[in-house]
């Protein structure tokens, strides 16, 4: 059986990149003289010659091709596989890149991603927001935050943040010489602001009561493709706004807004925090997700204690 060392090995992935034995000894930083050792010592043992070597030139040979051809994705590999592992150390470190909506980062995800950099100072986040989903394994993220329904079966989530309730509002001035509508056919009669998705599709009001399900085709003359719009031009009295309860509250409390079929909007599943299962989780990540699991048990002890006092 034919043995070569990883050094072996790489010094002919970079002769043959850098085409010269002087610029890849500098890159690998040995000396030229070692490095050609390497080589020299590899082609003796497989009885073939690698390279043609001349005064002024480097180029593989037809053995050299084969080898490097098949050598490349290989060592990609290995030093992929060592990189998971120099990550798995005890110490959060390096880059943690994360994709999620822009509403989902107000929400929930911000207050997160700023507990982590105050306890992990040595890691770098990158949050990314965009309404379309992603692949977040070709697109290079370790994870993402989007609603439960939106994440891909194959990946490993848990809950980030509280379960979520929609809210249709509505302006004083608005309902100023209107009725407030009593059921969702009533929404017919209704301004409405309607929202465009990121598909282009135009969004349907989903409503459900008691396990009745209803999406209503809003009809209104405004259409906006952002949820902050949606609720300045809801406030300004343009119509009807279809927002999060989270989103909404502020102005509801103050008297801005006021919520109606409030009985057709019950509380759905949240934000989930989702990574792929197949790979090594990193030590940025799992400090991440220690944040998430925390803050959002926090909530739910706030939200119980909230609702004994009510009660």
């Amino acid at each position: 059986m034919i043995r070569a060392s990883l050094i072996e090995l790489e010094a002919v992935i970079a002769v043959a990149t850098f085409k010269s034995f002087r610029a890849a000894a500098r890159e690998l930083e040995m000396s030229p003289s070692a490095l050609s050792h390497a080589i020299s010592a590899l082609e003796q043992r497989l009885g073939v010659r690698l390279f043609h070597r001349t005064t002024r030139s480097v180029s593989l040979s037809a053995a050299g091709e084969h080898v490097v051809r098949r050598l490349q994705p290989a060592l990609r590999e290995v030093s992929s596989s060592l990189e998971e592992v120099h990550e798995l150390r005890d110490t959060p470190s390096g880059t943690l890149r994360i994709n999620t909506s822009k509403g989902a980062a107000e929400i929930e995800v911000l207050p997160m991603v700023l507990e982590m950099r105050r306890r992990h100072p040595d890691v770098r986040v990158e949050l990314v927001t965009e309404d379309r989903l992603v692949d977040i394994v070709a697109e290079g993220f370790d994870a993402g935050v989007r609603l439960a329904e939106a994440v891909p079966q194959d990946m490993i989530a848990l809950p980030c943040g509280a379960d979520l309730s929609m809210a249709v509002v509505g302006a004083p001035s608005y309902f100023a010489h209107r009725p407030e509508p009593q059921t969702p056919g009533d929404l017919r009669d209704h301004e409405c602001i309607r929202r465009r998705m990121a598909t282009g599709a135009v969004y349907r009001w989903e409503l459900e009561r008691r396990g009745r399900e209803v999406a209503v085709d809003v009809r209104g003359a405004l259409t906006l493709d952002d949820d902050d719009l949606a609720l300045q031009a809801a406030v300004a009295g343009a119509g009807l706004a279809f927002v999060s309860d989270r989103a909404a509250a502020a102005y509801i409390e103050a008297g801005r807004l006021v919520r109606v079929l409030a009985e057709w909007t019950p509380p759905f599943p949240g934000l989930r925090l989702f990574h792929p299962s197949h790979r090594l989780v990193r030590a940025a990540l799992r400090a991440f997700i220690a944040i998430v699991r925390e803050s959002t048990a926090g909530g739910a002890r706030r939200a119980r204690a909230g609702r004994s006092r009510r009660g």
